[in-house]
């Protein structure tokens, strides 16, 4: 069975605000409802473990992400993250990022994470990520030196997204503006439409809407 261990934020906050944040539900669920069809196992780790901070878990007329939000299983993996450093990395096929504020803060600089992405990418695995999620993929350095993101091609959180979305100012920096100084080249699709970019086994998607096809493309590799 193949196995994809998805990386969750510990930062419960958007930015240094109080208003609550973390992991964005819809990404998360949207995702592992792909994957849990396709027969594929999951582990939800973060840099402290234990219980990650969710948010978007009362959005109405959505199904799949109130299905998930009910089942005890999944419940009891969020509120018993695996400790990253602690991780085997070589067990796992795939490394997926859901979105969400909270990752910005800490994913987004965590070296001990970006070892793990680092030294699974270069034994041939698979690095996923959505909306704000590709942020996590800024720290991973190969071992050649040279940033993960110097000959990749991404897509994620636009700035037009942060300013509808009333972000913009409270943020702790922008992505888009940070992917596009690092990658290769930033691509970005209409504001809160479906973009999913692929290069060199990194997939990302622009924003929430991406999450179902990002993970869609993330199985097809591991088939």
């Amino acid at each position: 069975m193949k196995k994809v261990l998805i990386f969750l934020t510990n930062h419960g906050t958007l930015g240094e605000t109080d208003e609550t944040n973390g992991t964005f539900s819809p990404e998360l669920t949207h995702a592992l409802d792909v994957f849990l069809k396709a027969d594929i196992y999951y582990d939800l780790a973060s840099i402290k473990g234990g219980k990650a901070p969710l948010y978007g878990t009362d959005i109405e007329d959505d199904e799949v992400n109130a299905g998930m939000l009910a089942n005890e299983e999944f419940q009891n993996r969020l509120n018993n993250t695996l400790v990253a450093a602690k991780v085997n990395i070589d067990d796992y096929d795939a490394i997926f990022y859901p979105g969400g504020f909270g990752l910005l803060s800490d994913l987004a600089s965590d070296e001990r994470v970006a070892v793990l992405s680092a030294r699974h990418y270069e034994k041939g695995g698979i690095l996923a990520a959505v909306c704000h999620g590709p942020a996590g993929l800024l720290p991973i350095t190969l071992s050649d030196g040279r940033k993960l993101l110097e000959d990749v091609t991404v897509t994620g959180f636009s700035r037009e997204e942060e300013v509808d979305y009333g972000t913009i100012d409270k943020i702790p920096f922008l992505l888009e503006e940070s992917l596009a100084r690092v990658a290769k080249q930033y691509r970005k699709g209409q504001p809160w439409q479906e973009l999913v970019v692929e290069d060199n086994r990194v997939i990302t998607g622009q924003n929430p809407a991406s999450a179902h096809a990002v993970a869609a493309a993330l199985v097809k590799r591991l088939a």
